[in-house]
């Protein structure tokens, strides 16, 4: 067994011996696996493997266990990749490297993520790989979105002084050879003044310095990756300029090896092939540099220094050293740095950078602020809760670049056609060739070189390659702006194919801070006694429900003792003891499996529910006490997103723990098309499962805890930005605002980007096979046309120029329903309501 084919992963979960077996035993059926051996005191486990590729059997295997691999995530900065095909030979070298799970690699961002085991492999071991493929690589740093602006701009300076160069020198050879074939006389002035050979040296000098100057990258990185079998754009361009050149070169010191009537000089075409794709690259680097305008400027937020109160001194010091709990004073009109709670003064603060919503937001003691937003007019000092990479915007930059690195499913194919591309190409070009010498008119070698060439340079997979990763990356960007953050770029993709949007309602659809509004007791029962005995069991309790019941006894004077024996039922309700009185409080079905009878308030209840509100029980000693009312009202904006989703096709389901009256009673004031009520916190994937009936793709919109599962089984799990820490970790798509708008606003972007692609891809793979026909002369026999190199390279430099422009109208998507707007039509139904 070779040293290549043992693994050692580090395992987190083991406690005990009993996990060692486990783990042991699990590993040891997992196909592929010849023997494993587990240390508990190291938390690892060493796999002998049959077959490298059942490596990720392994570890799928070990998830299912319940003791998942620790695997690490690094993303690395990409030198000479030229085009698609350099994409496909980068993943397979990747993947080969032991102990690497997953390879994606970006050539629009010139980056390749990859997922491995960790300790496996090193980052050095992946360079060598990369590099050992043709490809140098780094490993990117923190701020590699800025390093690779920074890159990008370089190289299109770099590139530009190229072109220029190239260019200088190009025209006189251009002049020379085609003014003698298109003015009239100048054939002869060339012929009477220093004639045609030396019209042929004067061309072959400068073309040699174009071709093996500016244009050397070509031959530097296309020859070596033809000798290695894996030919890519540099080594299409490096034979067809250099085919033109070396028969210009026969044609002009030694013209007695071709037959006098195809003795001629394409010198021209070798030196303004090279000078147009230097041209498109230079383009194609500028527009790269763009499609990450985003980032950029989500970097830009980040601020360098911050001014610390400490020892009752004012002090500034670099971002980097601010720890938790540290006072930091902002002043007006300054940048807030990181995460924290205000602890004086108050002010409004512009999040529009981070949430997309253009109205400031009011601050004061106990507020949240979030790093990179703007403070107004007030000055505020607060503690800070989050520095470094934990702070909101750091999380938002990283997602951000994680959802731009991703590779969607309609991805795959492209790659897949792309591998074989460039041979393909290399091939048609030869049978081109061989058929023009056979069947061709005379001068057949002169159509033959002429045809050949034109089909190696009009061939571009750079385009193909472009089409989807810079979609992404600007529709991603674009999003991020408009407060909707792709955490996993694949989302794209599955959001516009969802038909059916299924949404929590506490907190979603209504505005999740709810108010106690009826408490109706039953015979023998008082009032303020019964209010204070539920407020202590309530107090308990982190339940929306249960902050509006102690709000209202609050509210109304009403004391109450400290509750023992606290117990949460989830799905049911809350029991606890008070002054040695057992108390009870949750839903009918909570109250039948106590055997409390009920009939009493039934119709009360019943009646309640109707009008939209939350109706639950209360007993006390076993018997019936009250029933308690608590509506959470409706946001603003919920009937008007329903709206606007039915108007993009999209069915709108409300999934909920609510009685099925209450739930329809909401779900009729907002447009909601389908309730399913009476949900369990675990019953909401069953719930997802009913709406997928028909293989419906269904998105769910949630923000609690108990949204989790939901939001991981889902097609797309949409969380909303305001929710826990475990429900956004679930998502694939987050919502800064904290508004059901963005999730129209999410749809936009899916679709427009979905778009976007398709566009790109018709484009590449339309212009690649009807072209590359033409190159190769179809049309010469029935209309005499033949396609001169010069133009096929024009063709081809245009065509990644074209997807890279296309992509960069992404930028311009607006927001379907922006705040303002939404703010505005809640004033306007305000000021029509009717005074109660």
């Amino acid at each position: 067994m070779t040293e290549a084919n043992t693994i050692n992963l580090s395992i987190s979960g083991m406690s005990c011996a009993s996990c060692v077996g486990r783990v042991e035993q699990g590993l040891g059926k997992t196909d592929g696996v010849a023997q494993a051996s587990v240390n508990l005191a190291t938390e690892t486990a060493t796999v002998v493997l049959d077959d490298p590729a059942a490596l990720p059997r392994a570890v799928d295997a070990l998830n299912a266990l319940g003791y998942p691999a620790r695997t690490s995530r690094i993303t690395v900065n990409i030198a000479s990749m030229t085009c698609a095909s350099c994409v496909g030979r980068l993943e397979k070298a990747l993947l080969a490297v032991p102990g690497v799970l997953e390879a994606s690699v970006n050539l629009a961002a010139e980056t390749a993520t990859v997922v491995f085991v960790t300790g496996a492999t090193t980052s050095e071991e992946l360079r060598k790989a990369s590099g050992d493929a043709g490809y140098a690589a780094d490993i990117a740093k923190a701020d590699s979105q800025a390093t690779r602006s920074e890159r990008k701009a370089d190289e299109a300076k770099a590139l530009f002084a190229r072109v220029i160069f190239a260019a200088i020198l190009t025209v006189p050879v251009f002049v020379l050879e085609m003014g003698a074939h298109t003015i009239p006389g100048f054939h002869d002035l060339i012929v009477r003044t220093i004639g045609m050979q030396a019209s042929w040296l004067i061309q072959f000098a400068l073309a040699t310095v174009v071709l093996f100057g500016p244009g050397w990258g070509f031959f530097a990185k296309g020859i070596p990756a033809l000798l290695r079998r894996a030919p890519d754009m540099n080594s299409l361009v490096a034979l067809g300029t250099g085919a033109a050149w070396t028969y210009s070169v026969v044609a002009t010191f030694l013209p007695q090896l071709l037959p006098e009537g195809v003795r001629a000089v394409y010198f021209e075409a070798a030196a303004v092939i090279v000078v147009l794709i230097l041209l498109g690259r230079w383009l194609e680097a500028r527009a790269k540099g763009r499609t990450g305008a985003a980032i950029q400027a989500l970097l830009g937020l980040q601020v360098k220094t911050a001014r610390v109160v400490r020892d009752g001194q004012t002090q500034e010091v670099e971002i980097d050293a601010l720890e938790i709990g540290d006072l930091v004073l902002v002043r007006p009109g300054e940048r807030i740095p990181v995460d924290g709670a205000v602890v004086e003064g108050s002010s409004n603060v512009d999040e529009s950078m981070i949430t997309g919503e253009p109205l400031a937001v009011a601050k004061g003691i106990d507020d949240p602020v979030t790093g990179g937003t703007v403070n107004g007019t007030g000055s505020l000092t607060f503690a800070a809760t989050r520095v470094g990479a934990d702070t909101t915007l750091a999380q938002i930059i990283r997602m951000v670049e994680e959802a731009q690195g991703a590779k969607l499913p309609i991805q795959g194919l492209v790659d897949r056609v792309t591998m074989w591309f460039v041979p393909a190409v290399l091939v048609l070009a030869l049978v081109t060739v061989i058929v023009w010498l056979l069947i061709g008119p005379d001068p057949a070698l002169t159509f033959a070189l002429v045809a050949g060439v034109s089909v190696l340079i009009i061939a571009c997979p750079c385009a193909m390659g472009l089409a989807t990763p810079t979609s992404i990356m600007v529709g991603t960007g674009r999003a991020a702006e408009m407060g909707v953050l792709f955490r996993k770029g694949d989302a794209l993709q599955h959001l516009n194919d969802v038909t059916v949007v299924a949404v929590d309602k506490t907190g979603t659809v209504t505005a999740g801070r709810p108010t106690l509004t009826d408490l109706i007791t039953a015979n023998g029962f008082d009032r303020a006694e019964t209010l204070s005995l539920i407020a202590a069991v309530e107090a308990q309790s982190e339940h929306p429900i249960a902050e509006a019941i102690v709000r209202s006894a609050a509210a109304e004077g009403v004391a109450y003792p400290d509750a023992t024996d606290f117990r949460s039922i989830t799905g049911f309700g809350v029991a606890a003891t008070v002054k040695g009185r057992n108390v009870l409080i949750g839903a009918d079905r909570f109250m039948a499996q106590q055997d409390i009878n009920i009939t009493e308030l039934q119709d009360a209840e019943r009646r309640l529910a109707e009008k939209g509100q939350t109706a639950l029980f209360a007993a006390i000693d076993g018997a019936l006490a009250a029933v308690i009312a608590v509506a959470d009202p409706v946001k603003a904006s919920s009937a008007s997103v329903v709206a606007a989703l039915h108007d993009r096709g999209l069915k709108v389901a409300m999934i909920t723990g609510d009685k099925q009256s209450t739930a329809e009673s909401i779900a009729r004031e907002v447009g909601i098309d389908q309730v399913i009520a009476g949900v369990l916190p675990d019953g909401k994937v069953a719930a997802l499962e009913t709406l997928r009936a028909g293989g419906r793709k269904v998105a769910f919109v949630g923000d609690g805890i108990n949204d989790a599962p939901a939001l991981a089984h889902a097609d797309v799990g949409i969380a909303i930005g305001t929710g826990t820490d475990v429900a956004i970790e679930s998502a694939d798509v987050v919502l800064m605002s904290g508004d059901l708008r963005g999730v129209v606003n999410a749809a936009e972007v899916s679709q427009a980007t979905m778009r976007n692609i398709h566009q790109n891809l018709l484009w590449a793979f339309g212009y690649n096979v009807a072209l590359i026909p033409v190159a190769a002369g179809v049309l010469y026999p029935a209309f005499g046309l033949l396609l001169s190199p010069v133009f096929a390279a024009g063709a081809m430099a245009l065509s990644s120029v074209s997807v890279l422009t296309n992509a960069l109208r992404l930028r311009r998507i607006e927001a379907k329903m922006p705040e303002v707007a939404a703010r505005e039509q809640s004033s306007a139904q305000l000021m029509t309501q009717p005074a109660e």
